[in-house]
């Protein structure tokens, strides 16, 4: 099946940090010279979401407040999907594992099959929602993406083991917040790379998240709450 390359895709990002008490770090890799999207950049492990993914089985649901976040100006069926999505390309990308211990039913994704070896169901619970960001348009990907926040001590697996990882991301590696800025990476990671900053050693949710929203007429930054709107469809 090809994929319509003007279209806008969901997509999910997650911000794994550790030591955020003391020296917080971050999980980066460097994406592919020969990716159509952001080649070379250092990035946060992510990708477009799935139609599947909207059926994975969960051990454990995101949060209301960040659910309700994540249905503002957007389909409501995404404050499952999405989650589902973050957990699935970390996993992907990096080997690590964000689950919690549970049975899945007889038929497993193809996607899911070796994370639902490891006998762990996805854990939504720990991501913390902190960021959205519309790509421009004129770009050759349009995301609308989300970025989850996640404290490295929710991860079931090693977290310095990256063997079971995909080669979408190479240089896998735990980044100091204070040489992150150093690295080659996209502006929106810049972007929410400051909002991790500020946010770096506070555990509770944020007043709101930032919404970077460029559309075809203009672009917004805009705070997300979690009033519920009629979804009008994407702009």
């Amino acid at each position: 099946m090809s994929i319509d390359k003007t279209a806008i895709r969901n997509a999910a990002t997650v911000i794994v940090i550790r030591d955020r008490m003391t020296t917080p770090s971050i999980l980066m890799g460097q994406r592919g010279s020969k990716a159509a999207f952001m080649p070379n950049k250092f990035v946060f492990p992510g990708g477009a979401v799935d139609a599947a993914d909207a059926h994975v089985p969960l051990g454990s649901s995101l949060p209301a407040q960040c659910a309700a976040r994540i249905a503002e100006d957007a389909d409501p069926a995404l404050a499952r999907a999405i989650p589902v999505a973050a957990i699935r390309e970390l996993w992907e990308e990096t080997g690590l594992i964000l689950g919690t211990k549970g049975t899945w039913p007889d038929e497993i994704p193809a996607d899911w099959g070796t994370f639902a070896a490891s006998g762990h169901l996805p854990h939504a619970e720990p991501l913390q929602f902190v960021f959205r960001a519309l790509t421009p348009p004129g770009r050759p990907r349009r995301f609308d993406a989300r970025f989850f926040l996640v404290d490295v001590d929710a991860i079931a697996s090693d977290p310095d083991n990256f063997d079971n990882a995909c080669d979408e991301l190479s240089h896998l590696q735990w980044v100091p917040l204070t040489e992150a800025r150093s690295f080659d990476m996209p502006f929106i990671t810049e972007v929410v790379l400051a909002e991790v900053e500020a946010r770096a050693r506070e555990l509770e949710p944020p007043a709101s998240v930032p919404y970077f929203k460029n559309n075809d007429e203009e672009s917004l930054f805009l705070r997300m709450r979690g009033h519920t709107t009629p979804y009008k469809g994407q702009n």
